[in-house]
């Protein structure tokens, strides 16, 4: 099945499933704007719950912070949004549609490497555990001609990146021969620049001064925040300042579903550290946060890095990890080395000093600052895709799964009675009353146990129990496992000692020390 399909299916499965729904459907919706569903909620709060342990409860310095949405403009202005958040975009003049230049040949750039994975792939096949990929790489005819397009692209698109220069970025474009997805024409305007900011009015008065932004990010509410907690906490570098939090991007090239919304959520983490030793807490962090997503158990095959060829104006260094998704290797969090700037912008438009008085030293600097950024939206999306699986089963019957983190699952457990009558209703409410507490449970006694099996497999539950006669007798309920189909006879004693430790949120963070 090719992996536009599978994207679409999965599309399919998260609307039909309660994970996420159109935003304001019953008016036709309002374009790249989501909500999340019943289930889609909870594997949310999941991620979220398990990145926020991850930083304060596993990090003595690193504190959490919630920052208004709204901010004085002043900030803005001071972090160079205002004047510099921009994405180079162009328009096919047949379609009539709008894509990111830059996306456009990154896309381009990411078939070559398709091309030399299917080679390489085929190669594989053919010579088996005799092949010599590195070899293979260095020698075939294919794979060079692909390698060296696409490291003739790389080159001349790192230096049109870093003005941008806009002009550079067209001439790539139709020198590549690059087409519109709708019209497959090559009819382009020139490429523009377009502001992401969303602003509206604060007050009865429509004067410039009652001008306000939502937020395109939520570091700056860390960095206003940052002296606060710093003496509030007395907190001593190095420290982090934590923070979940929406932001919004007037993003005019929506697409991919939830992978790019105009109102998504960030979980992002500030950590201020002495100057000089930045660089040292950039490679600590990138090990951090990679670990933490090879935790999920999702295929480290499936996660890499990816050095930004063009730096923001603030930073000295950058790097993505990248996921596997359906549609190619895409960003999911960012490591960014963000210097000195933000504090001493916010010092010098504020007219307030923020420096850090360090005790060892006796003096007074502007610490340095290590950010880590990562897309909740995101990262849902990068859950779902990894765990959709259609599988075919012995009787020729298919079932989709969500495999997903037994840790992340919406509910971790759904408890049925065989029939709905004989008492069995009442035992199995009374399971459920005692593990409640403890993790999320699900009742279900409509339809066949096999139905009410493949409703949960569908949202991803990594345990069912069915309760019959013989529970009656002897107290023991059948388990049924999500991944593998296998049941067995535990007692309702055992439940909880069975089941908690692997859906625990906390069976996660221990694979973090």
């Amino acid at each position: 099945m090719a992996q536009e399909d599978v994207f679409k299916k999965i599309v399919s499965h998260c609307k039909e499933y309660g994970f996420v729904f159109p935003s304001s459907e019953i008016y036709d919706g309002l374009a790249a704007v989501y909500d999340y569903g019943q289930n889609g909620v909870e594997l949310k709060n999941n991620i979220k719950q398990y990145w926020w342990q991850s930083m304060v409860l596993l990090h003595e310095n690193i504190v959490g912070l919630d920052a208004a949405i709204f901010m004085h403009p002043t900030v803005w202005k001071a972090s160079g949004h205002v004047d510099a958040f921009n994405d180079p975009l162009i328009d096919n003049r047949d379609s009539k549609k709008r894509y990111r230049a830059d996306v456009l040949i990154e896309d381009h750039m990411a078939k070559y490497e398709e091309k030399i994975a299917k080679e390489i792939a085929k190669a594989k096949k053919r010579f088996g555990d005799s092949f010599d990929e590195a070899q293979f790489r260095a020698t075939n005819p294919r794979v060079l001609e692909n390698q060296k397009k696409f490291d003739d692209l790389h080159a001349r698109y790192t230096e049109a990146m870093q003005g941008p220069n806009l002009e550079m970025l067209k001439q790539i474009i139709e020198d590549e021969g690059i087409v519109c997805p709708i019209s497959g024409t090559k009819n382009w305007t020139d490429v523009r620049q377009f502001n992401l900011m969303f602003s509206t009015q604060m007050g009865a008065a429509s004067d410039a001064t009652s001008k306000v932004y939502l937020r395109p990010e939520t570091a700056q509410g860390i960095f206003v925040d940052y002296l606060s907690v710093q003496k509030t906490g007395r907190m001593k570098l190095p420290f982090g300042i934590c923070q979940i939090g929406k932001a919004f991007r007037n993003e005019v090239v929506a697409r991919q579903f939830v992978f790019r919304m105009r109102e998504f959520e960030q979980m992002e983490m500030q950590f201020f550290c002495q100057p000089g030793t930045e660089m040292k807490w950039f490679e600590y962090w990138k090990k951090v946060r990679l670990a933490w997503h090879e935790a999920l158990g999702m295929g480290n095959e499936n996660y890499r890095y990816h050095d930004h060829e063009k730096l923001a104006h603030y930073a000295n260094a950058a790097t993505d990890i990248e996921f596997k998704m359906p549609f190619g290797f895409k960003e999911v969090e960012g490591i960014h080395s963000r210097t000195d700037f933000d504090l001493s912008q916010h010092e010098k438009f504020s007219g307030r000093s923020i420096k850090y008085f360090d005790p060892q030293t006796n003096e007074s600097y502007t610490p340095y600052d290590i950010e880590t950024s990562i897309g909740v939206d995101r990262m849902f999306l990068s859950v779902m895709c990894h765990s959709y699986c259609e599988e075919k089963l012995e009787n020729g019957e298919t079932r989709v799964v969500l495999r997903m983190p037994e840790a992340l699952a919406p509910v971790k457990l759904c408890v049925m009675p065989l029939v709905k009558k004989d008492g069995l209703p009442e035992v199995a409410r009374k399971i459920i009353d005692d593990l409640k507490f403890h993790f999320n449970c699900q009742y279900d006694e409509k339809d066949t146990v096999g139905k009410r099996y493949r409703r949960q497999d569908a949202i991803g539950t990594p345990y069912c129990v069915t309760v019959d006669y013989d529970t009656l007798k002897d107290n023991t309920v059948t388990l049924r496992f999500r991944d593998t189909m296998k049941q067995e006879r535990v007692s309702i004693d055992n439940l909880r000692s069975i089941i908690e430790e692997k859906v625990s949120i906390y069976s996660l963070l221990k694979k973090l020390q």
